[in-house]
């Protein structure tokens, strides 16, 4: 007589067999998981080792230290793959290379696709730290976005503005457009407009702004001042003034406050006059002035009031 599966003894001998398959089989791969974690702590030893070495030689090197930082980084992440795919291939004999590296290729792929985004940003930040001429601490402009540079990592840029707002930027924006790296050199040179009436002796006001701007102090004295008439303005003849100061924005702004105040004053000490805006009405046909009557009276009786003591 056939024992019924759903008899109890019958459902209980079926589960010690699998058990006892499954133990073998554990059994029968013991050695091979035991290699691999052997594999697996050879692998984290030499990769400590390596990164240590790594560090000092790299401490010794005039690399930036973001770049530094990517350095080891990319080398432990590719220690730590190469170390994987050993152990697995120790743990699973009947895994190849081939096979692996095929597989490997297939995910690396899929994940290009579905990341697409976090990728080019990871190459554009390597690119960045790797020939761009910024740092921490550097002051930058780019899309309209001016700031301090507080982090540089593989996949953004941090930025505080003058504001002191925290703006955080893709690197493949900063890589793909124009970047204005505002401190690369120690200092910079500021433009300035001013203009005089045209009734003013122009070879007078461009000396009295010349010997104006030699008693600024965050005026850069190595560094020439060029003071040069520009053009016929609208009301006033116009003149540029550049000089070199510090290249941060807030000495700019600084020094530009300083120099419109000695220009202001020593142009007023000289009498010589900073126009408001001109403008000369024509008109066609001769005008007739009409005066009101009550504004007349009014007029009138005011004068005919005697002053009081």
């Amino acid at each position: 007589m056939q024992e019924s599966p759903f008899e109890p003894s019958f459902v209980w001998e079926q589960i010690d067999k699998t058990l006892r398959s499954i133990w073998a089989d554990f059994l029968n791969y013991l050695p091979f998981i035991i290699a691999g974690v052997v594999v697996l702590l050879v692998v984290v030893l030499f990769e400590r080792i390596a990164i240590r070495v790594l560090h000092r030689s790299l401490s010794t090197s005039k690399l930036r230290g973001s770049l530094k930082q990517l350095i080891e980084r990319m080398v432990s992440i590719s220690l730590w793959g190469l170390g994987l795919l050993l152990t697995a291939m120790v743990v699973f004999p009947g895994l190849t290379p081939t096979r692996a590296l095929g597989a490997l290729g297939v995910v690396s792929i899929a994940v290009g696709f579905a990341f697409r985004d976090i990728f080019e940003n990871f190459f554009a930040g390597f690119l960045i730290l790797w020939q761009f001429p910024f740092e921490q601490g550097d002051y930058i402009e780019c899309q309209g976005i001016t700031g301090k540079v507080v982090d540089v990592t593989v996949r953004m840029t941090i930025i505080r503005t003058m504001d002191d707002e925290l703006i955080i930027m893709p690197n493949a924006t900063i890589f793909k457009n124009p970047l204005n790296v505002l401190t690369y050199e120690r200092t910079r040179r500021v433009k300035l407009m001013t203009g005089i009436a045209y009734g003013e002796d122009v070879a007078t006001a461009v000396q009295v702004i010349k010997n104006a701007l030699k008693k600024c102090r965050t005026i850069d004295a190595a560094k020439p001042v060029q003071v040069f008439p520009h053009g016929f303005g609208s009301s006033s003849i116009d003149i540029e003034v550049t000089w070199w100061t510090g290249s941060k924005p807030l000495d700019v702004r600084r020094s530009r406050g300083e120099v419109v105040t000695a220009v202001k004053s020593a142009l007023d000490q000289a009498g010589i006059e900073i126009p408001f805006p001109y403008r000369t009405l024509t008109f066609k046909h001769p005008l007739q002035v009409v005066q009101d009557e009550g504004a007349q009276g009014e007029e009138v009786q005011d004068e005919k009031m005697p002053d009081r003591e």
